[in-house]
C-alpha cells in the first residue's frame, strides 16, 4: 500500500559528516551468485578478517607489517583480480603465515623478537612485500575507468612462482624451530602442522557464516517507507528507527535487509544483532559484545572484543542492524554505560560499515550521525488488509466491515494491536458481531493471549515501564501516565505545572516518557497511542484523587474567569475544550455533596464559553438531563439546560433546542423563578415562528398568559411576552394593526422596538404609506445616541421596504447598503440585506 513519504530529520552531532566518506567500500561483484570467484570471495573475506585481527594483537611492528602486506595482497585479489580461483592456494598460504606468526611469537613480550626469529621474519617481510608490490603494479596497469577497476588477470606461472617464494621462507621458521630457537618443541610442531593442516589459531576469532533474517511475511503499508530508508542505507547513512513497542520497527529493519539494492551492495555481509530478552538492569559491555559477535558469526578469542569485531568489519562493507537497542541504551551497569556508546561510535566510523538501530528510546549513541525516523502507524487501508489477512470470518456485511475498520481506527492502526486482535478473533472463531461485543466489554484484555511481547500488549508495555530510566522516577510516572490516559486530548505541556502542582517533576517525567516512546508530543500536548491508553486505563491504577482534584480546580477556575468576559482565558477554553468537557462529565457522573454546586455551575459556564468562543456540539447533554432534581439542584440544572439551548441556537439546531428549553421552563416554575420561565416560553415561541408554525407559537404564549405564573411577572417581563406574542400575531392576522404592539409600547425596554414594529405592521396591513414613512424616520432619529442598534436596523429596514414598494428603488438600495455597512450587523443580517439589495437591482433592471 502507498504511504506518505516520511519526513526524515538528522540528529546534530559534533563529528563532521566528512568523516563518513568510504573510499574502501566494497562494490558488489558483477558475477552471478554461484560463480567460482564468488565462492573464492567467501573464502577470502574470513581470511582477511582473521589476518586483520591478528595484526592488531601481535606485539612486533615487523610482524604487523608482514600481516598488513598479506592482507593487502588478498584484498587486491578480492577487489581487482579476475582469475581469483588461481589464488586459492596462495590464500591458504597467507592464512598459514598468520597462524605461524601467532604461534611462534605468542610468548614474546620484548619490543623486538629474538635474533634468529627476527631473521626469519625479515625474510618473510621481504617476500610478501615484493609480492604485494608486484600485484599492485598489475592492478595499476588495469587502473581506473569512471571510478571502477578493470578486471586484471595475472599469469598462472607468476602465481606459482610467488607460491614457491612463500614456501621457501616458511621453511625458515621450521629450521629455526629445529635449532632450538623456541624451547617448546611441541608447540613448534603444532605450529608447523597448522601450516599444513589448516588448524585454527588460538588468538584469532573463529568464523561461522550467518544468514540474515528473511523479509516478514506479514508486512503491509510500508513500501514507500522501505524505499526511502533503503535509499539512505545504500548512500551510507546510519539510521535510527524509533517508536513504541509493537510499531513494527524490527520488521521494517528485516525488510530493508532483504531489499535488492541492499543485497547487491552488502551481499552476505548483512547482520541482524538482537538484544531482545536481555535485562537492561544487568547487561554488561561483555554481554553486548558477545551478542554482537555471535550475530556476525565470530567466536571471540581473548581480550579486547571491540578490536576483534572491528577488524572483522573492516575486511569488507557490512550492514549491521542493532535491534531492541533500548536494552543497552537503558543499561544500568557502569561498564555498559561507559563503554557501549563509544564502541558503537567507533564501529559506525569504520569505512563501509552502516548501522540501522531500532529502539523505543531516543537515547541513541552519541557521536554518530544518525538519521532518526519516527515510525508511523499503518494507514487505514493497510491496517484493514493486515487484519483480514489473519481474520477470515465465514461472512461479514459491509456494515460489519465498516465497524471493524472503526475499531482498527480506535487502535490508532497500531500494527501489533491489529495483529493480536485479528489472531484473537480467528483463534476464538468469533463472528464480527462477537468480536465487536468482546472488545466493548474487555478492551485491552482482548490483546493478551500469549506470554511473549509479540503475543501480549501488556508484556510489551511492561518492558517499557520496567526500563531503569522509568523506574528511577518512582510512582509519579504511573500517576502522570494515568492522567494522560484519562484526558482525551492528553496533558497540555504548557499548563502541566498548573494542572498538577503536587507533581513538581511533571516536565522531567514527560520528557522521559517521550524518550521511551510511551507518549508523544503534538500541538503542545503530551499524548499516547490508543492501545497504550487502553492498557494504562485497564492495567494501571486510576488517576490519583489529588491529581483529579487539581485538574478539576484548574479547569473550573478557567471557565469561571472566562465567563466573566476575561478573554485571556478563552485561549485555554479553545485549546483544552475536550479535556474540560471530559472533566465536567466525569464529575457530573461522580457527584458528591462537596462538589455538586461547583460542578453544575462549571457545566453551565463552560457551555456559555463554548457558545461564545468555540461553538460545537457537546457530549454533556445526557449527563445534564440525568442530573437528579431536588430543591438544591433544581435551579442549577435549569441553568445548564438554558445554556445548552443557547449552544444549540448558535449551531442552528433549533429542533434540538426545544427539549432543553421546555425542561428548563418546568424547573424554573418549580423553583418559583417565573421570569426565567417566561424567557423559556418566549424563546420557544420564537423558534416556532421561525419554523413557520405561527398558530403554535401564538398558543404557547397565550397559554402562559393564562397560567398562574403571569401574575408573578414584572411589568417589563410582561411587555417582553406581549412583544413576542405580537411578533407572531402580525403573521396570523388575528387582530388589527392598531392593536399590535400596544401592550409593550410604553415599556422603557421594549417601547422603542414596539413602536417601530407597530408602524411597520400598519404599513404591512395596508395603512397610509406616507404616515408610516414619517413615523419610522422619526424613530430612526430617536435611536441615535441610545446604542439601540437593533432597533435602528429594524426602522431602516422598514423604510427600505416602503421605498421599494413606493417605486423608489435607488433610495431602497441606499438604505439597504447603509444597513449592511453598519457596525454590529450579524452575518445572517448581512446576507439577508444583500439579497434584498439584489432584488432591488433585479427590479431596477426590469424597469
Amino acid at each position: 500500500m502507498t504511504e506518505t513519504t516520511p519526513t526524515i530529520r538528522t540528529q546534530t552531532m559534533p563529528k563532521s559528516k566528512q568523516q563518513k566518506k568510504r573510499p574502501n567500500t566494497k562494490q558488489p561483484s558483477s558475477e552471478t551468485k554461484d560463480s567460482p570467484d564468488d565462492n573464492v570471495n567467501q573464502v577470502l573475506g574470513p581470511i582477511i578478517a582473521a589476518i586483520n585481527v591478528s595484526r592488531e594483537l601481535v606485539p612486533f611492528d615487523l610482524a604487523r607489517g608482514i600481516l598488513g602486506a598479506v592482507a593487502d595482497i588478498l584484498t587486491m585479489v578480492q577487489l581487482v583480480i579476475k582469475n581469483k580461483s588461481d589464488f586459492l592456494d596462495m590464500a591458504n598460504q597467507c592464512e598459514a603465515i598468520r597462524r605461524v606468526l601467532d604461534e611462534v611469537i605468542k610468548d614474546d613480550t620484548a619490543d623486538d623478537p629474538r635474533q634468529p626469529l627476527g631473521h626469519a621474519l625479515s625474510e618473510l617481510n621481504k617476500t610478501v612485500s615484493h609480492i604485494s608490490s608486484e600485484v599492485a603494479s598489475k592492478k595499476e596497469r588495469g587502473f581506473w575507468n569512471l571510478k571502477r577497476f578493470f578486471a586484471v588477470t595475472i599469469d598462472r606461472d607468476q602465481i606459482a612462482k610467488w607460491e614457491k617464494d612463500i614456501d621457501r621462507v616458511l621453511k625458515l621458521f621450521n629450521l629455526e624451530a629445529i635449532a632450538g630457537i623456541r624451547s617448546d618443541v611441541k608447540s613448534m610442531k603444532m605450529a608447523f602442522s597448522e601450516l599444513k593442516g589448516n588448524v585454527a589459531g588460538t588468538n584469532a576469532p573463529k568464523y561461522s557464516p550467518t544468514e540474515p533474517p528473511s523479509r516478514p511475511s506479514m508486512f503491509y503499508g510500508r513500501d514507500d517507507l522501505v524505499a526511502v530508508l533503503t535509499n539512505l542505507v545504500v548512500n551510507d547513512e546510519h539510521i535510527a528507527l524509533i517508536g513504541p513497542g509493537g510499531m513494527g520497527k524490527s520488521s521494517l529493519a528485516k525488510a530493508i535487509l532483504n531489499e535488492p539494492l541492499v543485497m547487491k551492495k552488502f551481499t552476505d555481509r548483512r547482520f541482524f544483532v538482537t538484544y531482545d530478552g536481555l535485562d537492561p538492569s544487568k547487561i554488561t559491555f561483555e554481554a553486548f559484545m558477545t551478542c554482537f559477535a555471535a550475530a556476525l558469526g565470530i567466536e571471540l578469542a581473548g581480550a579486547d572484543p571491540k578490536r576483534q569485531i572491528s577488524s572483522f568489519l573492516r575486511s569488507a562493507s557490512a550492514l549491521v542492524v542493532l535491534d531492541n537497542a533500548e536494552t543497552f541504551e537503558e543499561a544500568d551497569a557502569s561498564s555498559a554505560l561507559n563503554d557501549i556508546p563509544p564502541a558503537i561510535a567507533d564501529i559506525a566510523d569504520i569505512p563501509g560499515v552502516i548501522l540501522i538501530l531500532t529502539s523505543r528510546s531516543r537515547r541513541n549513541a552519541p557521536n554518530v550521525l544518525w538519521i532518526m525516523k519516527d515510525i508511523p502507524p499503518l494507514d487505514s487501508s493497510s491496517a484493514r488488509e493486515a487484519f483480514f489477512r489473519i481474520y477470515c470470518p465465514a461472512s461479514h456485511s459491509n456494515a460489519e466491515e465498516e465497524e471493524i475498520t472503526n475499531l482498527l481506527k480506535e487502535l490508532d492502526f497500531h500494527p501489533l494491536s491489529i495483529n493480536l486482535l485479528a489472531n484473537a478473533a480467528q483463534q476464538n472463531d468469533w463472528s464480527p458481531a462477537m468480536l465487536l461485543e468482546t472488545w466493548k466489554d474487555q478492551h485491552s484484555a482482548v490483546l493478551d493471549h500469549g506470554k511473549g511481547k509479540l503475543q501480549s500488549l501488556s508484556v510489551t508495555m511492561q518492558l517499557s515501564l520496567n526500563s531503569p530510566t522509568v523506574q528511577k522516577l518512582g510512582e509519579d510516572v504511573r500517576r502522570i501516565l494515568a492522567v494522560i490516559a484519562f484526558l482525551p486530548q492528553g496533558l497540555n505541556g504548557k499548563l502541566a505545572s498548573g494542572l498538577l502542582p503536587s507533581l513538581p517533576q511533571v516536565g522531567t517525567i514527560c520528557n522521559v516518557l517521550c524518550m521511551q516512546s510511551l507518549v508523544y508530543r503534538q500541538d503542545n500536548f503530551i499524548k499516547m497511542l490508543s492501545p497504550i491508553r487502553h492498557f494504562v486505563r485497564d492495567s494501571l491504577p486510576k488517576p490519583h484523587p489529588t491529581s483529579l482534584r487539581e485538574i478539576r480546580d484548574f479547569y473550573y477556575r478557567t471557565v469561571w474567569w472566562c465567563s466573566k468576559a476575561r478573554d485571556e482565558y478563552a485561549d485555554v477554553i479553545i485549546s483544552d475544550h475536550l479535556n474540560i468537557e471530559h472533566v465536567v462529565a466525569y464529575y457530573l457522573a461522580h457527584i458528591s455533596d462537596g462538589t455538586a454546586e461547583e460542578t453544575y455551575r462549571a457545566c453551565s459556564q463552560f457551555l456559555g464559553c463554548l457558545e461564545l468562543h468555540l461553538p460545537r456540539p457537546t457530549t454533556l447533554a445526557p449527563a445534564i438531563f440525568n442530573i437528579v432534581e431536588n430543591s438544591s439542584t433544581c435551579m442549577l440544572k435549569a441553568d445548564c439546560l438554558w445554556r445548552l439551548s443557547w449552544l444549540y441556537a448558535t449551531l442552528s439546531q433549533h429542533t434540538e433546542r426545544m427539549e432543553p428549553l421546555k425542561a428548563a421552563e418546568a424547573l424554573y416554575l418549580t423553583a418559583g423563578k417565573h421570569d426565567n420561565a417566561a424567557y423559556c416560553v418566549t424563546t420557544c415561541a420564537d423558534i416556532y415562528r421561525c419554523q413557520g408554525h405561527f398558530l403554535q407559537s401564538q398558543q404557547v404564549v397565550e397559554a402562559f398568559q393564562r397560567s398562574d405564573s403571569w401574575k408573578y411577572l414584572g411589568e417589563s417581563m410582561k411587555a417582553s411576552v406581549w412583544y413576542s406574542l405580537d411578533s407572531t400575531r402580525i403573521y396570523t392576522f388575528t387582530v388589527s394593526a392598531d392593536e399590535l404592539y400596544l401592550n409593550s409600547m410604553e415599556d422603557h425596554v421594549w417601547g422603542l422596538q414596539s413602536k417601530i414594529w407597530h408602524w411597520r405592521a400598519k404599513f404591512y396591513y395596508g395603512g397610509d404609506i406616507v404616515q408610516a414613512k414619517s413615523h419610522l424616520e422619526d424613530l430612526v432619529l430617536q435611536c441615535a445616541g441610545t446604542g439601540r442598534l437593533a432597533a435602528r436596523m429594524d426602522a431602516l429596514l422598514g423604510l427600505a421596504e416602503i421605498a421599494f414598494c413606493d417605486g423608489r428603488l435607488p433610495d431602497a438600495m441606499d438604505i439597504l447598503h447603509e444597513i449592511t455597512m453598519s457596525e454590529g450587523q450579524s452575518s445572517s443580517g448581512v446576507l439577508w440585506n444583500t439579497r434584498l439589495e439584489g432584488c432591488c437591482c433585479e427590479q431596477a433592471g426590469e424597469l
